[in-house]
């Protein structure tokens, strides 16, 4: 199956309303080209403008989902839509939304570990608690985000769920990219499966962004990067790949702590 990985450019002189509508215009533009399309986390308004979290937060159903729920119609494409601040209860959630390409929400997931340590998101929004996995046609994909990464209980979580690949929108900061290739590429390995890590560009509330979304297999091999600005990554993934990896090498099979 065909991936793009749109990394988009998180400008703080564009508004959100713009940046939603080219972003929408960026996924049709997939059609035909891409089964799946993956966009980064919190691209509306930048995953480091905190002072911006609750004046942008929407309803689940607010103007990002309907907005990302047509372009995947229009393209007829899985759409991992990034993720949004979402507002319920009073509480803030990092929550990222999945259409099919009918546009309907195949899933959501709201983010377990929260960046921060006791400052900025680890404050303002609430924790997630839920695993989630999504069934596409040729693959099972688990759901992560960002500061996810760093925490691979998450991630086997998500394999003894039946995940065969790893789609982790981020806001990565461009002082840890060296982190960023190596734990993407640690989570693919450890877990035989694809990882699928795009991420933002740009600077926004001061903070450069890394860039250099990356796919990667499940020996751990990279099949595409970007670059540190807008860019679109198109890559072919075969799923059968997952199954031949885990039976040629069942690393899986020997594990002997946290055994499901």
């Amino acid at each position: 199956m065909r991936a793009s990985l749109i990394q988009i450019a998180v400008d703080p002189d564009e508004p959100v309303e713009d940046r939603r509508a080219r972003v929408a215009r960026l996924v049709r533009e997939e059609r035909g080209a891409a089964e799946l399309v993956v966009l980064p986390e919190l691209w509306p308004m930048g995953a480091f403008a905190y002072e911006a979290f609750a004046a942008e937060a929407e309803p689940l159903k607010g103007a990002t989902y309907q907005a990302m729920s047509a372009a995947a119609r229009d393209a007829e494409v899985w759409l991992h839509a990034g993720s949004i601040v979402e507002a319920v209860s009073g509480a803030l959630y990092n929550t990222s939304l999945v259409f099919s390409p009918d546009g309907e929400l195949a899933a959501s997931y709201r983010k377990i570990h929260r960046f921060g340590f006791d400052k900025g998101e680890a404050v303002l929004m609430a924790a997630g608690e839920d695993l989630v996995t999504v069934d596409l046609p040729k693959l099972t994909v688990g759901v992560a985000t960002c500061y996810d990464l760093r925490f691979p209980e998450l991630f086997r979580g998500l394999v003894d769920a039946g995940a065969q690949a790893f789609v982790v929108p981020a806001g990565w900061p461009a002082r840890r990219r060296a982190h960023w290739t190596l734990l993407a590429q640690a989570r693919a390995v450890e877990n035989q499966a694809y990882v699928l890590a795009c991420g933002t560009a740009g600077t926004h509330a001061g903070v450069e962004q890394a860039g250099h979304s990356i796919v990667v297999d499940p020996w751990g091999e990279v099949l595409a990067e970007a670059g540190p600005g807008e860019e679109i990554l198109r890559v072919d993934l075969d799923p059968a790949k997952v199954t031949t990896t885990r039976e040629q090498f069942p690393a899986l099979k020997d594990r002997v702590l946290g055994r499901p």
